[in-house]
């Protein structure tokens, strides 16, 4: 097959670039996609004459593109020598505003003859567009996990320094009400006063002291639906006291005391099951 049996109109219905180069270089054909990016490419008063040694004017580039430029040369002489099959190099040709990125590859003509060789240049600019926004992409996503992971960092640190000032607060109002307030309100209540006054101060002595205990706290911050009232009910539950001895120290009727206990069940989430109320709180101790 000789380079003039090649159907030009072959070569012309490649969208791709494609000169036909004979074994020194020399340009023996281009379609039609490389000549009209010649004409509207070429730096003024360039001229590409049918005879145009391609690899020559790689070799002997200038410019920011010299060094692509000789990289090519080389592979094109690689190919020519057939030390390797083919040779694939990316590039930008970017120009008039406009970005654009190539895919060049060099490869053998296997024809009987003088062996020749096939220059295409593979206009990639859309898989690069969409390679630079997907890295663009992935950068942003990068920028603001870290920026996420910063504000969590920042939350959990602001989140643990309330948590230790709640619990200082709390030690120093129990500290103040174990150290400051009960002791005399014991000595009020042993003083010379009348049963009624001392059943008072005694109450109020009982009601600080659970205040200031851990099961006291403990169920208050699980289940914020509960009153004061059921809260000390609770407790004299958990330290084994009936319904009659728990009305006996508030003051109040055993029917009274029934009612809180109905109240802890269902708020506690034990309405329908059978376990023991006062196990549970002593669970939760």
């Amino acid at each position: 097959m000789s380079m003039e049996s090649i159907d030009k109109s072959i070569l012309d219905s490649i969208s791709a670039h494609v000169a036909i180069l004979d074994k020194s270089g020399r340009i023996l054909q281009t379609n039609r996609a490389w000549n009209d990016f010649h004409l509207k490419n070429a730096p003024k008063g360039a001229v590409q004459t049918p005879d145009m040694n391609y690899l020559a004017v790689c070799e002997s580039a200038t410019g920011p593109g010299a060094e692509k430029a000789r990289e090519v040369a080389l592979g094109i002489k690689s190919v020519a020598r057939e030390e390797i099959d083919e040779f694939e190099l990316q590039y930008d040709c970017h120009g008039s505003g406009v970005k654009r990125w190539f895919n060049l590859r060099v490869t053998r003509l296997n024809a009987p003859g003088q062996p020749r060789l096939v220059v295409s240049h593979e206009n990639i600019t859309q898989i690069k567009t969409a390679e630079e926004k997907i890295l663009q992409r992935e950068v942003m996503l990068k920028d603001q996990a870290q920026k996420l992971e910063q504000a969590n960092s920042a939350l959990t640190f602001l989140l643990d320094q309330i948590k230790k000032e709640r619990s200082e607060l709390e030690e120093k109002v129990m500290a103040q009400i174990k150290h400051l307030a009960l002791p005399y309100l014991n000595k009020l209540a042993s003083s010379d006063l009348s049963p009624e006054q001392k059943a008072l101060a005694r109450a109020a002595v009982e009601n600080l002291k659970e205040i200031t205990s851990p099961f006291a706290r403990s169920l208050s911050s699980r289940f914020l639906g509960l009153t004061p009232t059921e809260i000390q009910v609770a407790g004299l539950i958990k330290e084994g006291q009936t319904s009659k001895e728990i009305a006996e120290a508030l003051n109040t009727s055993p029917r009274t005391v029934d009612f809180h206990r109905a109240n802890l069940r269902r708020k506690l989430g034990l309405k329908d099951r059978a376990q023991n109320l006062r196990t549970y709180l002593l669970s939760l101790a």
